[in-house]
């Protein structure tokens, strides 16, 4: 059983290197052990914060693009929307102008018409009366050979001219 129950010298021998080494390693390693720990366990928190602040930041910059996107997006709505309005406005000038540029034409051409027409009447008058003329001188040669006839003529013309005159006065 000697070797399950230690001799006294043994326990006493380990007691003093165990109290020996307590001592150096709280003298000298214990405090430099605790102060790396320490220092570890707050690069660890730090390192914690700092990822829970690039986290934060993320979600910031995401936000500020999510918003840029829909400003951007309302942009290129107003942008459509005046594009759509400039567009319409230059169809309706386009529609406007070519209506009035129908217009005129529509316009010089009825003149032109009128114009033509009344030329033409005036030609067709200036031709009935240069008929009427040469039937008429026709007429009054013919009804000229009889002496009555003429004397008939010249008091009728003569009558004609004394109501015109007396209906003008």
């Amino acid at each position: 059983m000697e070797l399950v129950t230690p001799a006294i010298g043994l326990v006493f021998w380990m007691l003093v290197t165990f109290s020996l080494l307590l001592f150096i390693l709280k003298k000298f390693a214990w405090k430099p052990i605790l102060t790396s720990m320490k220092e570890r366990e707050e690069s660890i928190e730090k390192s914690l914060q700092e990822a829970a602040n690039a986290r934060a930041e993320m979600q910031k910059l995401n936000q500020q693009n999510e918003n840029l996107l829909a400003e951007a997006r309302a942009e290129r709505e107003i942008i459509l929307k005046e594009a759509r309005e400039i567009k319409e406005k230059i169809v309706s000038e386009a529609k406007n102008a070519a209506d009035e540029e129908a217009k005129r034409l529509i316009s010089r051409a009825n003149d032109e018409i009128s114009r033509q027409k009344n030329a033409a009447l005036d030609e067709l008058k200036k031709e009935v009366a240069q008929f009427s003329l040469q039937i008429a001188q026709k007429l009054v040669e013919k009804e000229l050979e009889n002496n009555d006839a003429q004397k008939a003529l010249i008091a009728d013309q003569l009558s004609k001219l004394d109501k015109q005159q007396k209906a003008t006065s």
